[in-house]
């Protein structure tokens, strides 16, 4: 049988790197999306096409033809389509009294109406191949964090997304989450939680790597009795919030 597919939304840098070079590892074909890191993506593709076949998209997520245009490419360069992981997102504060329309649109196309299309888009190919979604949520879905209440708002509806993709698709295609914890990969985080904090506030005293998501994804993709479940990856950091 051909190599397994999975199309990556935003894996040029970072968490989405990650979870490419380890589905590389774990025999996929990939198309890999981005929206204005070329140069990292092609260095990406140029390592990981040493063990696997890659393919590049490029779509700014905030067009509405975005997501079709995705899966049409993925599904003309492969013949086939696995694996969806919806990682791509938008993320910063905006604290009550500044909040604009332009940046709640922004926090929940990418982090919600996206997903919401891209899978709608891929639910044909996925269930033909019996595939399977993995959506990137957050902890603070649940327990919003102070100064990020578009964000969270966003990735709640990404969980309820989750929930409602898992009974509309199955029984062919399953469909997860994985909720990261403290991942200081980006300034907004350690704006967020200083380190110092992510140690008195976290179970494990530490943050977590982006390799953690990554191999969260990969067995959540390879399971084939979970649907439904939003996985947290988070050294304990929930209990504290």
């Amino acid at each position: 049988m051909d190599k397994p597919v999975a199309l990556v939304t935003g894996a040029a840098r970072r968490v989405g790197a990650s979870i490419a070079r380890t589905l590389a590892q774990a025999g996929y074909r990939l198309v890999l999306h981005y929206r204005s890191s070329a140069a990292a993506v092609e260095a990406l593709a140029d390592e990981l096409s040493k063990s696997t076949e890659v393919t590049l998209v490029q779509a700014d997520l905030n067009d509405p033809e975005a997501p079709g245009r995705l899966i049409a490419h993925a599904v003309q360069a492969f013949g086939q389509l696995d694996a969806l992981v919806n990682n791509a997102s938008s993320f910063y504060p905006t604290p009550l009294g500044e909040i604009s329309l332009a940046q709640f649109d922004d926090l929940m196309i990418s982090n919600a109406r996206a997903p919401l299309f891209l899978a709608q888009a891929a639910a044909p190919a996925l269930r033909s191949a019996q595939g399977a979604i993995v959506n990137i949520v957050d902890i603070y879905a649940e327990r919003p964090l102070a100064r990020y209440l578009p964000y969270c708002m966003a990735k709640a509806a990404l969980v309820a997304l989750t929930y409602g993709l898992a009974r509309e698709l199955g029984p062919e295609v399953r469909v997860n989450a994985v909720a990261p914890g403290n991942i200081l990969w980006s300034e907004n985080m350690e704006k967020a939680e200083t380190p110092a904090m992510v140690v008195e506030r976290t179970a494990l005293q530490r943050g977590g790597e982006p390799a953690d998501i990554a191999r969260a994804v990969s067995f959540l993709l390879r399971e084939p009795y979970i649907t439904g479940h939003v996985l947290r990856v988070d050294g304990g950091r929930w209990l504290n919030i």
